[in-house]
């Protein structure tokens, strides 16, 4: 599996460009973009590998073999070109933690396991699981291990030394702060001030931050002779700790290697992820990814280094500095080798007090803000501060484990979740029940059909897309019940029948498709009752209105009016904005918005008998049309005009029977129809002209309508610029067919043939 993110790639780089194909393409592409951002990398990796080794409780030596190991080996071989393996802060709880239960030596045996399982996950292509934990799980996760780390190390910036736990920590802490430590609480002082000031500076990112706060601090610290300690490496750094079997039961060690290769996976995927979001080139292969990082913590275990993953931080700088190709990567991960090598010595004037506090800083920004905010919006939060809690006060697994239980349940609830509702209309109760109904919600709906008072009349509404058989056998016997007593019960489902197909004997157990909304239904199907009751009933004075009607707005208001109301108060607001004039028959059987999918302030419609439009000026013309038009083009800058004919006009029968009477508002509206002879120079395609000859002279009304449409000056002019078109449609009732109409050839073309859109007029 892949990721998709095309976000673009930041301002001033290419990264992630696809390399020259020819050999010297390639080393041209190395030199001129890979090697300068494997400088910036190294410089930046050097300081957080040492610190990353102080705070595991790890000797020095293995953050900076992980370094390296991560630099060559998951370079070369891992699923992201641009990302940057090494030691990675979010690890140093687990390893922490494991040093203190069973030694330096056996964790890095268990890194070595941690990586084989790598592989195993890597080779069963598991990588896209990874991607199912919840945000609020994963960013709660690296929250936590930065509240840990940022509390851990607070104390080895103040001239302390770190204990097991958060609370130890915690309470330790104002004791260590009276100790008056100066010259480790100066040395922190002065790297937490560069590493939060610096990047504010324009154009100070040349110098990576953390590189200039530890160099700063290490120049002070000579010059000044601060009593502080200091970076302790081996005489010998290619003396390499081997590896031992832990001692322990098999379920403690096989549960740490375990939490070792989820940690690490998990923190890998996620970064790699991350890093696609910086760059257009090659999205990262997740299983590969796994595979790398498996081969490469096989290789840090096993020279003594520390754990390996992904780290966003030096895959950003990577990115951010040019890096075309994972060469990059590779590269920084030799001179980290070389510089170990030849200039040891440097790395130990650094006081461990700069590292620690650069590791303060680094765990603070862990709990990202945004994140927090994201969450709250989409209401995770209670996930997120579950689980920083758990990691922090419990352990990593235990975090990680309470919040995938609180998400599950969080899930479980949302899933299951229904409301029920009850009001007191006029004739009768309403309830309507929205949501899953299940065995959990039966109490909650049986209380409030309890308030319904016994004889009464009763609709339940049910607006459902699961009905367990608890919940059916709720329903029914209240109803049973209800109606026993004299009442009378209407169970109307919207959406699907579970209730009905429970009652035959015929439950179903998975969801079907949607019926309908009975709002594209005709009336008589779910009006027809409401009306034959209301007319056996004595009549108030408002029932002078029809019921249909009634019934009509009642229903708008009680399903449509809670969902349109946010769009309409915005158009209420800002005015509409339609992008055409959509000109039609009167006829009660087109209906525009469902012939065209559109809803408020899509359309500006005029609706007459016969789709007509008189031509400008002329001596019978309705100014009502007339000016429908000018105001559609001139103030509403519509973009297209449409003539929409149909199946079956009573208008065009009437014309070709002559059977308006003489005089009347009919006979003198249906002279701007064409009698079935077309405008001059209009004639119909084969096709049409084989239609039944109410339709052809449908269809040919549509042409004469548009050519009436440019005799109006405000539309030629639109035409001549080219911000109007005019459009013909045709719809076949019988049929349930949309076709356009070509002015210029005169044939039909269903729109669902693209390839055959007539052309516009325009």
């Amino acid at each position: 599996m892949t990721t998709s993110d095309t976000s673009p790639t930041p301002a001033g780089t290419a990264a992630g460009d696809s390399p020259p194909a020819t050999f010297a393409g390639r080393l041209l592409t190395i030199a001129r973009h890979d090697l300068p951002a494997s400088i910036v990398v190294f410089l930046i990796a050097i300081p957080l590998s040492l610190g990353i080794a102080v705070a595991s409780g790890a000797p020095l030596m293995s953050g900076l073999i992980a370094a390296v190991i991560g630099g060559v080996v998951a370079g070369a071989l891992g699923g992201s070109p641009l990302s940057v393996s090494g030691p990675a802060a979010g690890l140093t709880v687990v390893v922490a933690g494991l040093v203190v239960k069973f030694g330096w030596p056996a964790t890095a045996a268990i890194t070595v396991a941690a990586g084989a399982l790598q592989l195993l996950l890597g080779f069963t292509k598991a990588g896209r699981f990874a991607l199912s934990l919840s945000p609020g799980i994963v960013h709660g996760m690296m929250a936590g291990i930065g509240v840990t780390i940022a509390v851990q190390q607070a104390h080895v910036a103040l001239g302390g030394s770190a204990l097991s736990s958060v609370w130890s920590n915690l309470r330790d802490l104002p004791a260590v702060l009276m100790a008056h430590h100066t010259g480790p609480i100066l040395i922190a002082e002065i790297c937490i001030v560069v590493l939060v000031g610096w990047p504010k500076i324009p154009k100070a990112s040349v110098i990576p931050a953390p590189l200039l706060a530890v160099a700063l601090a290490t120049a002070i610290a000579a010059l000044t002779h601060l009593n502080v300690t200091r970076v302790r490496l081996p005489r010998n750094p290619l003396a390499f700790t081997l590896p031992q079997l832990p001692h322990g039961s098999v379920a403690s060690i096989g549960g740490a290697v375990l939490t070792m290769a989820l940690a690490t996976s998990v923190a890998s995927l996620l970064a790699v992820v991350a890093v696609d979001k910086l760059h257009t080139g090659p999205r990262a292969n997740l299983d590969r990814e796994l595979l790398g990082q498996g081969a490469a913590n096989i290789i840090s275990g096993a020279l003594g280094g520390l754990p390996i993953a992904s780290v966003i931080i030096r895959s950003e700088a990577n990115v951010t500095s040019g890096a075309r190709t994972r060469a990059s990567a590779i590269l920084h991960g030799l001179w980290i080798a070389l510089f170990v090598l030849v200039l040891g010595g440097v790395l130990e004037m650094i006081p461990v007090a700069a590292l620690s506090a650069m590791l303060v800083v680094t765990g603070v920004r862990l709990v990202n803000v945004g994140h927090i905010r994201q969450l709250w919006r989409h209401r995770e939060l209670t996930i997120y501060a579950i689980t920083v809690l758990g990691v922090v006060f419990l352990g990593l697994v235990e975090g990680v484990l309470l919040g995938v239980a609180v998400a599950l349940l969080r899930t479980l609830w949302r899933l299951t979740h229904s409301s029920v509702t009850v009001e007191r209309e006029q004739d009768h109760w309403q309830v309507t029940a929205r949501g899953s109904l299940v065995f959990l919600g039966v109490g909650r709906l049986t209380r409030e059909l309890r308030r319904i008072p016994a004889g009464t009349r009763v609709v339940i509404e049910l607006h459902i897309d699961f009905m367990d058989f608890a919940v059916f056998e709720a329903i029914h016997d209240w109803r049973t019940a209800h109606e026993r007593l004299g009442g009378e019960v209407v169970i109307e489902e919207i959406h699907d029948t579970w209730y009905y197909r429970a009652l035959s004997g015929r439950p179903e157990v998975r969801r079907t498709l949607p019926s309908p909304e009975r709002g594209l239904a005709p009336w008589s199907q779910w009006q027809n009752g409401q009306s034959q009751q209301a007319a056996g009933k004595d009549s108030a004075p408002e029932d002078a209105i029809p019921s249909q009607l009634i019934r009509g707005m009642h229903e708008f208001e009680r399903r449509s009016a809670p969902l349109l109301r946010p769009l309409l108060t915005d158009l209420a607001a800002h005015g509409q904005q339609p992008t055409q004039l959509f000109i039609t028959c009167a006829d009660s059987r087109v209906v525009p918005s469902l012939l065209t999918t559109s809803g408020p302030g899509d359309q500006f419609c005029v609706r007459n008998v016969g789709n007509l439009v008189p031509p400008y000026a002329h001596p019978t013309a309705d100014a009502s049309v007339g000016a429908a038009v000018e105001f559609a083009v001139d103030t509403l800058e519509v973009s297209s005009i449409v003539i929409c004919g149909h199946s079956d006009c009573g208008a065009v029968q009437t014309v070709l029977d002559e059977s308006a009477p003489h005089g009347s508002y009919l006979r003198a509206w249906l002279r701007h129809a064409e009698s079935g002879t077309g405008p001059a120079g209009k004639h119909v395609a084969a096709d049409v002209a084989g239609l039944p000859t109410v339709e052809r002279a449908s269809v040919l009304n549509v042409l004469r309508q548009l050519d009436n449409l440019t005799t109006f000056p405000t539309v030629r002019h639109a035409l001549s610029t080219g911000r109007l078109s005019l459009i013909g449609m045709y719809f076949d009732i019988s049929a349930a067919r949309v076709y356009l109409v070509d002015p210029n050839r005169g044939t039909l073309a269903s729109v669902r043939e693209p390839g055959n859109i007539p052309e516009q007029i325009g």
